[in-house]
């Protein structure tokens, strides 16, 4: 008989805060896992954290698997029960791309993402705790996979270890240059784990960083690494009422597909979009920018306009899209204001955030008003991702298990 995973949450007291560390993620991805293959990535200690939380919490029956499993899955996303094929998701925020590529059939062996309140957004809606630090988490203790996705941070490469090694006669590669930035550790991954395809979503400006020079190192090490690498600058204004330009990276092992793979970035439909579409229709006054806050915003624009700065809050045309909607907007919601009849103009609600962003409406949002800015800022165009994600599995699946490596593609094992 299914227990259900809300009963299991209640009586375990699955709960992230800030004192939360791996055992957790141990314990809800072997749940997500028991039945296959990676399911040993998990589980010892996964054993030991359940015994620790029958001690603690002074559960009289024994610490056994049996009494949990199987799990009915009563969260707004659950796994898979048929998957296609497998990925992990890396800095994973509150879970975007993994949305649109559960959505696709796959299956999420691992995730991993260092902040708690993302942690605690994730899990609410996903049912599995992510890992944190993936700095600190060896290539060896991630499951096999077929497809690694990840949206790392934008840094800048330092030449200083470089040139050190040219000093010393030693040969270096790409990989090299990219130690101590997050990117090592995407890359670190695929040079271990060897995924048939990966998706990597950034800021634009990763395109132009350091005058062009970050862009190429990254791009540079992925092909050292065995990949044909494609990319591009895509809008999310054609998904959703937002303009959000994203560099999309994609590689595919030259091992599995030879390079012969017909992937393409999906053509943009010419749908039109309007903001008015993702409107709540009674929001809380608390929305609304104070008399104070809104004078000032005026202000400062025509300041700045004055100085030829061209900075201006962005009072939204209902019938059009919105700016960029970016982290800092919990600060004053300048970047995207909404228009009020006779009164000041009011912030996006958390809902309309993720509306903006694609998430459908039974997304949870247990955190602050704050914390769900930020996150909703950091996050993807999920509909976007989706639509890259299709061509990239159109790919995966056309192999129908010709990969010779039987941890990866359409294994049973999943």
């Amino acid at each position: 008989m299914p227990k259900k995973y809300s009963d299991i949450r209640k009586k375990l007291k699955i709960e992230v805060d800030n004192k939360t560390d791996n055992s957790l993620a141990h314990l809800t991805h072997y749940f997500q896992n028991h039945k296959n293959g990676v399911s040993k990535y998990f589980l010892p200690p996964a054993k030991r954290h359940l015994a620790e939380l029958h001690e603690e919490l002074k559960i009289v029956q024994e610490p056994d698997f049996q009494h949990y499993l199987p799990i009915k899955w009563d969260i707004p996303f659950p796994p898979q029960t048929n998957p296609k094929f497998k990925f992990i998701d890396l800095f994973a925020g509150i879970g975007g791309i993994r949305l649109a590529f559960q959505n696709l059939g796959g299956k999420c062996v691992f995730t991993s993402e260092w902040d708690t309140y993302s942690k605690k957004t994730y899990e609410a809606n996903f049912g599995e705790v992510p890992f944190g630090d993936i700095t600190k988490i060896a290539e060896k203790e991630i499951p096999d996979h077929d497809i690694l996705l990840g949206g790392f941070p934008c840094q800048p490469f330092s030449i200083a270890g470089v040139s050190k090694k040219n000093a010393l006669g030693r040969v270096h590669g790409f990989l090299d240059e990219t130690q101590g930035t997050l990117f090592f550790d995407v890359a670190r991954i695929i040079k271990y784990k060897k995924p048939a395809a990966f998706l990597l979503e950034n800021v634009k400006n990763l395109v132009s960083h350091d005058k062009g020079k970050t862009f190429k190192v990254i791009t540079e090490t992925l092909k050292e690494l065995g990949y044909s690498v494609h990319y591009k600058v895509l809008d999310g204004k054609y998904f959703v009422p937002q303009h959000r330009e994203r560099i999309i990276i994609v590689g595919f092992r030259n091992q599995i597909f030879k390079g012969k793979e017909t992937f393409t970035f999906p053509k943009m439909s010419e749908t039109k979009f309007a903001i008015k579409d993702i409107l709540e229709t009674n929001v809380d006054k608390k929305y609304t920018l104070s008399a104070h806050l809104w004078n000032y915003l005026q202000e400062y624009a025509k300041k700045h306009k004055e100085k030829g700065n061209g900075f201006g809050f962005g009072l939204t045309d209902l019938n059009g899209i919105s700016r960029t909607m970016s982290a800092r907007y919990y600060k004053d919601g300048a970047e995207i204001l909404i228009p009020q009849n006779g009164k000041s103009p009011r912030r996006l609600t958390p809902r309309e955030c993720a509306r903006l962003q694609g998430f459908p409406d039974n997304f949870i949002i247990p955190v602050s008003d704050t914390q769900a800015y930020k996150q909703f800022g950091n996050s993807v165009v999920t509909p976007l991702i989706q639509a890259v994600g299709k061509n990239i599995v159109k790919e995966i699946l056309k192999l129908n298990g010709k990969h010779s490596n039987q941890s990866h593609i359409l294994s049973t094992t999943i």
